[in-house]
């Protein structure tokens, strides 16, 4: 499945199996980003982003935690 920035819950699903570790509550929207884009089943257009954007992400990745 192809995920792109509509995506929210979906890619915070994928960052959540990938980096178990790590509590999103503390993650940097650039880090955030670069680890978002680097997501195989990413195919968005990076430009697309935003900080609203991001934000909701990491809001639904907290969620998931």
């Amino acid at each position: 499945m192809k995920l792109n920035w509509t995506d929210t819950f979906s890619i915070a699903q994928a960052l959540a199996d990938r980096y178990p570790d790590v509590d999103p509550q503390y993650v940097r929207f650039t880090d955030l980003f670069s680890w978002i884009i680097q997501l195989p089943e990413f195919d968005d257009i990076p430009e697309h982003s935003g900080e609203k954007i991001l934000e909701a992400i990491q809001m639904a990745w907290i969620e998931e935690m």
